[in-house]
């Protein structure tokens, strides 16, 4: 993990459940007699990144109604880390420098305009096509006085674009983030649960409809999967390219990668990928800019 991720060593759920007692109901002790928390459990697993954003980011309050995506903040603030570092050291622009940005896809947990906020001090706005998680989104941004008013949630109300009618005529940003829909279908995104929970040690009972880390249709797969829903971010980018400084994706499949790379060449754009490693799971970020 980047080295300035304070979540790189064993969470301190002692310390998280002083923030947020309901998080010890579901510490447990591993086989080594070491606390943890069951990973397959997407409550638990709320709890936990809950916990997570009262104590070191300074909520005063956190609600995701139970099968919204839930945020794993340590990394989405890996991400977040590793584009301050990039913009740092490709565009020599001072790491204490109060940058805008644009989050594509907020969601309902809005988590890149939180940490934005809160650790990196930057503005943010967050556009989101679902108009429940538009709610849940500002509502929560509303509890804290930190985060009031300091931040702007957009409703997409045309599906069909991304960027248009997010980014106002006269608006700059220096950089967009997004954490595309993954999976193709409901069934391909059962069956990645399934190889998460293979992972941890649980059989996957075909009966579950819950996810461990929960999730609305919209966030989890889309006609096409990550690779066609980053090809349209990339076609529609080109016609803001003078009014964002750096475009950047999650990219979670390798194999997405080659027909991305064709669309970038076809748009005559710079492009940098960036491996991101979070215990077992590997993952890249993907930047361009024009």
């Amino acid at each position: 993990m980047h080295a300035q991720n304070p979540y790189s060593d064993r969470y301190d759920l002692k310390r998280f459940a002083t923030h947020h007692p309901q998080l010890q109901n579901h510490i447990v002790l591993n086989p080594s007699g070491e606390e943890t928390i069951d990973f397959s459990n997407s409550s638990a697993v709320y709890e936990l990144n809950k916990a997570m954003l009262l104590a070191d980011f300074k909520l005063e309050k956190y609600e995701l109604p139970m099968g919204y995506l839930i945020p794993p903040v340590p990394g989405r603030l890996e991400y977040l880390l590793h584009l301050q570092e990039f913009l740092s050291e490709k565009f020599n622009i001072d790491k204490n420098t109060k940058l805008r940005g644009l989050d594509i896809g907020t969601g309902a947990n809005g988590i890149y305009c939180i940490l934005g906020l809160q650790h990196f001090n930057w503005t943010m706005v967050g556009t989101e096509c679902d108009p429940k998680s538009v709610q849940i989104a500002k509502a929560n941004m509303q509890h804290t006085k930190a985060l009031k008013n300091k931040n702007e949630i957009r409703h997409q109300d045309n599906k069909s674009f991304l960027f248009k009618n997010m980014i106002h005529s006269n608006e700059h940003f220096d950089f967009s983030v997004c954490n595309p829909p993954f999976h193709t279908s409901k069934e391909d995104a059962f069956r990645g649960s399934q190889r998460k929970l293979n992972n941890l040690g649980r059989e996957f009972d075909k009966t579950e409809v819950t996810l461990n880390f929960e999730g609305q249709a919209n966030e989890l797969w889309c006609n096409g999967g990550e690779a066609l829903f980053i090809k349209r971010l990339l076609k529609e980018s080109v016609l803001y390219k003078t009014q964002v400084n750096v475009f950047s994706t999650l990219v979670s499949k390798s194999a997405s990668l080659s027909p991305i790379k064709k669309q970038l060449i076809k748009a005559k754009a710079n492009f940098e990928v960036l491996p991101m490693d979070l215990g077992n799971k590997k993952s890249r970020i993907l930047l361009w800019w024009f």
